[in-house]
């Protein structure tokens, strides 16, 4: 909306180096937010498979990740952004083709760009990984986190152990993480 309302490309954000920065939140959306991932559970889950990928090969450590119906969040630390944007370029490009051929809609546009946020601090850390795990049911998908198959939430869970991540969502609330970027039924 942001963009929208100042003239900007909607989906063209601009990228920047890293500038000293590791930890990145790498967001993109369907084109139009239409539902182009979630067609099928089987194409949720390829994406999925096929995005974590990427983001092992071209990423440092993935700390947290959510896949949509027509978007998606990863919270992941990128000592070259840059360059795993460009692949997640390509995984578009890839996928856009293989979606179109199957649903007999060549030249359709899927998806256009990534975005990166730099996180600015270790409250802008922990707040943003709250909202990649939360963003299912924001969205009104599941109730709870861990009823979203297609996320790193059940991992974290296990990993971090449930008072610690209760602890960390008090510690660091959502408040109005995301506003008029990423509004419920978009």
């Amino acid at each position: 909306m942001w963009r929208r309302a100042r003239g900007y490309p909607w989906h063209s954000p601009l990228h920047r180096p890293n500038f000293g920065h590791l930890r990145f939140l790498i967001s993109a959306s369907c084109f139009e937010h239409r539902h182009y991932i979630g067609h099928i559970p089987e194409r949720m889950d390829n994406f999925s498979r096929d995005l974590m990928a990427v983001f092992a090969a071209h990423a440092g450590q993935t700390f947290a990740w959510c896949v949509l119906p027509n978007h998606y969040y990863a919270l992941v630390e990128a000592p070259d952004v840059k360059a795993l944007l460009r692949e997640l370029g390509l995984l578009h490009g890839r996928t856009a083709h293989a979606w179109n051929g199957e649903e007999q809609a060549r030249g359709r546009k899927v998806f256009f760009r990534a975005v990166e946020r730099a996180m600015r601090s270790v409250r802008h850390y922990w707040a943003t990984l709250n909202y990649v795990h939360h963003n299912p049911v924001r969205h009104g998908y599941v109730a709870r986190w861990i009823d979203w198959p297609w996320s790193s939430a059940t991992q974290y869970l296990a990993e971090t152990g449930v008072e610690e991540a209760k602890r960390i969502w008090q510690a660091y609330p959502l408040r109005d993480y995301g506003k008029d970027w990423d509004e419920p039924g978009t």
